[in-house]
């Protein structure tokens, strides 16, 4: 079949690719003409896809990519995997709608269009189903088909075709169509009887997650209060075999999805029935009070060594959101930086992940974790444990290390 996949970043990328490699003829479709330039020169912009991949596929003619909305005419298929930012609290639909019209215009009868993008329930049948129908003038479920089919990236345990697939449609019809395209990439798929259905458990998924993170996080500060050690109280809780999952503490929640996702179903309880969703909003506060805690917990330590935080110099270690992450988007380490410049600290970072032209996010010199640099900072903080970063080295030359995820040990080391 002839598949657009609209937007090549995180989600759309590793999609086009392997609808590529199970047969599929492939646009890539994204707005950003620079990463389309990468993309055709067989560089890869996300770590899930290797470029040897996107080469072979490039190479075979099954897929290529383009900022030219005229190109996506006479598709079979379209997947809408574009950004679904918070601004200011308020989602920004904007990308999807700006897709759906672009996608309106080229639609034709029989032809499918998926959404991916997360949003709140009703999205699919509220907002994308109407602009495709008026740009096309054809009728959704008579003339075309829809259905949401939400993403499930970003698991280096799980494949990208082995995590099973939640898909469904605005009606039966849809439903087949849209099952029968994603059972030739994924091993498993999982229908439900319709969008909002989906919607809501990519959302449930996520707010699963951030509560957790929050609780823990709160725990932390509870148990620091109270001298007791969390995270041997948080091992010896998991040794349990049913009615635990294990989470651990950390400078607060970043990245694309969950600081993100549940404040979609606050706005929507908020907007359209005028109740709080209160675990979400909470969870929210406690989260965004982490990076404050992380401070002021360094503040302490310093004052012990009398050394005052003011012209301190401070070394970041892991400035991404997540483990051996590629990507700094709303990561707590930049609140951290921010905090101790705005304290007097001279601040510098260590990210192995990501070279310093590529960081548009955080405002600090960029070094590498040699032993010199490890040695002549007052104090390290490990805000994320990067496989690349030598642990034993900073235990031996860190004159003091506050360690947020619980993997270094010694004198000169407190936990988080």
């Amino acid at each position: 079949m002839q598949i657009v996949v609209a937007g090549q970043g995180y989600v759309g990328l590793p999609l086009a690719v392997r609808a590529a490699e199970v047969g599929h003829r492939v646009v890539g479709y994204d707005v950003d003409s620079h990463r389309v330039q990468q993309l055709a020169a067989g560089q890869s912009c996300v770590r899930d896809v290797a470029s040897s991949r996107l080469r072979a596929v490039l190479d075979s003619g099954a897929y290529f990519a383009t900022a030219d909305g005229a190109t996506l005419a006479g598709f079979d298929i379209a997947v809408i995997t574009v950004p679904t930012p918070l601004r200011d609290g308020v989602p920004d639909l904007t990308y999807i709608e700006s897709c759906a019209r672009t996608l309106g215009e080229h639609l034709r009868h029989g032809a499918t269009v998926v959404l991916e993008s997360t949003s709140y329930p009703g999205t699919t049948e509220e907002l994308l189903l109407p602009i495709l129908e008026e740009t096309s003038g054809l009728k959704g479920g008579a003339d075309f088909l829809a259905g949401f089919s939400p993403e499930r990236i970003g698991n280096k345990r799980w494949s990208f075709n082995g995590t099973p697939k939640l898909v469904s449609g605005i009606d039966a019809t849809s439903l087949d169509v849209i099952k029968d395209f994603y059972d030739g990439i994924f091993q498993t798929t999982v229908p439900v009887s319709g969008p909002k259905v989906a919607e809501l458990a990519k959302l449930l998924e996520n707010t699963f997650r951030f509560v957790n993170i929050s609780m823990i996080n709160e725990m932390a500060m509870l148990a620091d209060a109270l001298g007791v050690n969390i995270w041997e109280a948080i091992d010896a809780a998991a040794t349990k075999p049913f009615g635990f999952t294990k989470f651990t503490p950390g400078p607060g929640a970043g990245g694309h999805c969950l600081p993100v996702d549940p404040m979609f179903l606050s706005w929507k309880a908020r907007q359209e029935l005028g109740i709080p969703f209160r675990f979400a909003e909470l969870a929210a506060d406690v989260n965004r009070h982490m990076p404050g805690y992380v401070v002021r917990r360094l503040v302490e330590a310093l004052n012990k060594r009398g050394i005052p935080v003011s012209g301190s110099q401070i070394l970041l270690l892991g400035l991404t959101y997540k483990y051996d992450a590629t990507d700094l988007r709303n990561s707590p380490s930049a609140r951290v930086a921010e905090l101790l410049i705005g304290l007097g600290a001279e601040v510098r970072g260590s990210e192995p992940n990501i070279p310093e032209s590529a960081d548009t996010e955080l405002n600090v010199p960029r070094v590498d974790a040699t032993p010199e640099e490890v040695a002549a900072a007052d104090a390290v903080v490990l805000l994320m444990d990067h496989p690349r970063f030598d642990l034993a080295m900073i235990e031996k030359h860190a004159p003091y290390v506050l360690d947020c995820r619980n993997r270094l040990s010694g004198a000169n080391v407190e936990t988080l």
